[in-house]
């Protein structure tokens, strides 16, 4: 379906009701999601597994539009992307629901959160976009849920955004259809995708939704769009962690994405419905990242641990150290005006400027109002 989107962004308060642009009717009269694979199929009155996409009046709508369950400016390294405008400030925020339903979600109080309560602060487009020039962020990232559940919403926020020239970025799980992936990566600078695993068992067991769409989302963005993207995996022990995972998930990338896309293994913590599982070990994160290394990727990452080799940018050519990163605080800089190595020249994939931004790892929460 076609939208007008200059007609909407002229909203100032946020409607209860925002029509969506992805469903059609079922033979049985039920109305279908198109929003993602999981395709909820509803009658009047019923929402999706994402709590905030429901069928009224004989139309989908997204009932979220305009309100968010917090901002905070992060640094753009928490998102997480090491090659996007490296060391600056980012205004984050995120809504209520979830299309997937993952048991080890660490957001689980906004992303399964079923209370339009959680939505405590109203944010419209235009507003959205101000707040983020006035208080100097150099992006607005859609993260703490995914925003292919607001697509609505985080377009007409990226719109605004770029307006003031702010990027956009996007944390999301690449559960998405085709269409829809279309427009919203059509708005998007940056983006995150959360690639949980590599088995269809630990989708469907974790995560209640299956693996496929995540690798279309992630070959889309390679070979069809410009989006600067890097990838995050979440490494839980027992789960997804074994060496022969984790050789076949860097093979993968290596053949169908190229050496030089990002990706960051991270530590998981219990949490929500996996509290009886242990922490990750920082050794696992180490051996992940010397499978993907030896697998031919350029830029592979630890996370939630503290690990300045494994955090920090290296040439993959001369082996010289390029971004320093000391937790999200930044240290040595070896790239010059032209984002190459000052070693050698090797050029260095993604979003660069002359220098270094100055954030750091300050974590400060906004209020809209």
């Amino acid at each position: 379906m076609d939208s007008n989107n200059e007609g909407k962004r002229l909203i100032s308060q946020p409607p209860r009701y925002f029509p969506t642009d992805y469903w059609h009717k079922l033979e049985d009269s039920r109305l279908q999601c198109d929003a993602c694979p999981r395709a909820c199929k509803l009658r009047e009155g019923q929402q999706g597994l994402c709590f905030v996409r429901e069928r009224h009046n004989d139309a989908v709508v997204l009932t979220s539009y305009g309100r968010s369950s917090g901002f905070c400016i992060d640094p753009i390294e928490k998102k997480p992307l090491n090659h996007f405008l490296p060391g600056t400030p980012v205004l984050s925020f995120g809504t209520a629901g979830c299309n997937l339903a993952c048991k080890f979600c660490q957001n689980w109080d906004m992303s399964k959160s079923r209370e339009m309560d959680t939505l405590a602060d109203q944010a419209m487009p235009e507003a959205l976009a101000l707040k983020a020039e006035q208080i100097g962020c150099r992006s607005l990232a859609f993260t703490y849920n995914d925003p292919v559940i607001f697509l609505e919403y985080a377009r007409d926020v990226a719109i605004a955004a770029k307006e003031r020239n702010i990027y956009s970025v996007a944390v999301t799980a690449g559960y998405i259809c085709p269409e829809p992936r279309v427009e919203l990566f059509n708005y998007m600078d940056a983006a995150n995708v959360d690639l949980k695993a590599f088995t269809e068992r630990f989708y469907k067991k974790i995560c209640g939704c299956s693996l496929a769409p995540v690798l279309e989302t992630l070959k889309y963005l390679k070979e069809e769009t410009s989006v600067w993207f890097e990838i995050t995996t979440l490494l839980i022990p027992g789960e997804n962690d074994s060496d022969q995972e984790l050789d076949e998930m860097s093979g993968w990338i290596m053949e169908h994405l190229g050496p030089d896309v990002p990706i960051h293994f991270t530590a998981f913590h219990p949490d929500w419905k996996m509290m009886d599982y242990s922490r990750t070990p920082a050794r696992t994160l180490t051996r992940a990242r010397e499978i993907a290394l030896k697998n031919g990727l350029h830029y592979v990452y630890t996370g939630n641990v503290h690990d300045s080799d494994g955090g920090s940018t290296w040439c993959p050519n001369c082996h010289e150290l390029l971004i320093e990163r000391d937790w999200y605080q930044l240290g040595t800089w070896g790239l010059n005006d032209k984002g190459q190595c000052q070693k050698c020249k090797t050029e260095v994939p993604g979003r660069f400027e002359p220098e270094c931004g100055v954030w750091g790892a300050r974590r400060i929460p906004v209020r809209m109002s």
